[in-house]
């Protein structure tokens, strides 16, 4: 197990080093956030190819794990396609002016790394070890990471045919499975990590890697995601503070109905 968190930690060393470096290059950050998926790729293929665990398990891992970082990095190269920076990383290269090259290797890209290693210990796990046969816990993994990468899927596709429609522009997108909860793809991305992580239980002496999972949905809905662009889309997006008010953060669930709905339904 310590030969392959050191061989993965290694892979990420030098996976967020070049893309540091590449970021260089194009005066683009953001590219940072394609690479996020990718690396977790990359450590699952270090785990399939040099880890120790039950070869069918290490399968089923790399391939659970290639198919939401592949997808997440596609889905992010061509929504950000032509769109320059980001916008996070544009404030923080204007507050640190040059200095920012050099610093973003730690507060960007080192984070970053450091953050997928911690989130991909299931990953590691589960190829360094377990059971010599198949678990329950392996198909219950594979059963709910394959409804949180659907669920993710889906979503993306609703709000991207949403906002292609010009007739959209500026307005909530509260429709599919975006009238049951305000996000989706991130509780789908937090599912899939939970179903990674019961496939590493599969052996008990794993069961410390649960920080992966609980780290990726703290971060998920308190800090780079829910949290952080809520705060955003209260400010430039009208009848945002409604749509809070009827549908779940993050857990799905049937959307509330908005205060005098049932006295106007029975008057029409």
């Amino acid at each position: 197990m310590l030969e392959l968190l050191a061989l993965s930690a290694a892979g990420i060393v030098a996976l967020m080093l070049a893309t540091w470096l590449i970021s260089l290059v194009l005066r683009d950050a953001s590219i940072v956030d394609i690479v996020w998926g990718l690396g977790f790729a990359v450590v699952a293929l270090i785990g399939l190819l040099f880890g120790d665990g039950y070869g069918p398990r290490k399968v089923l891992v790399t391939g659970m794990t290639a198919a939401w970082g592949l997808r997440l990095a596609i889905y992010l190269f061509i929504r950000n396609a032509g769109k320059g920076e980001d916008f996070r990383y544009q404030r923080m290269r204007a507050h640190y002016g040059s200095r920012f090259g050099l610093i973003s290797l730690f507060t960007v890209f080192g984070l970053q790394g450091l953050l997928m290693f911690v989130v991909s210990l299931p990953v590691q796990a589960a190829q360094a070890a377990g059971p010599d046969h198949l678990t329950w816990l392996d198909a219950a993994g594979a059963a709910v990471w394959l409804t949180g990468l659907l669920f993710e899927s889906v979503g993306d596709w609703q709000l991207a045919r949403f906002k292609a429609d010009p007739a959209n522009a500026g307005k909530v997108m509260d429709r599919g499975l975006w009238a049951w909860t305000r996000h989706p793809n991130y509780f789908g991305d937090s599912l899939v990590w939970w179903g990674i992580f019961l496939v590493a239980a599969s052996q008990p002496a794993h069961l410390w890697v649960i920080v992966g999972p609980i780290v990726m949905t703290f971060l998920l809905v308190r800090v780079s995601g829910v949290a952080l662009l809520e705060r955003s889309l209260v400010k430039r997006r009208p009848g945002y503070d409604e749509y809070i008010a009827r549908t779940s953060a993050f857990i799905p669930r049937p959307p509330r109905k908005a205060a005098g709905q049932s006295t106007a339904a029975r008057q029409h």
